[in-house]
């Protein structure tokens, strides 16, 4: 298992409720079956520095996790396809 740091960024016009929804459903994912989610970050709303998809703002959350790299692919997998989630990196920690 390796240690990764996580960032999405959700539309700002999603409710609090679906949004807290969201990251519990990426926290479940990543921890799922040996993994482990160590830390999470909400940031809240910020400023982008160019427009994403027509949106000047976003809701910023990183997530530290201790996972498989195939709960890294499944997670990856779901925020390309969830219509919520504008942009996401994932960084490999040493």
């Amino acid at each position: 298992m390796n240690k990764y740091e996580i960032m999405f960024i959700v539309k700002p016009d999603v409710e609090e409720d679906a949004r807290n929804q969201l990251i519990e459903n990426f926290k479940n994912i990543l921890s799922n079956g040996e993994g482990s989610v160590d830390n999470v970050n909400e940031w809240g709303l910020r400023d982008f520095a160019y427009e994403i998809k027509d949106y000047t703002k976003g809701y910023y959350v990183v997530v530290d996790t201790t996972t498989t790299p195939a709960n890294i692919a499944e997670f990856e997998r779901l925020s390309r396809i969830n219509a919520n989630v504008l942009r996401h990196l994932t960084l490999r920690r040493d």
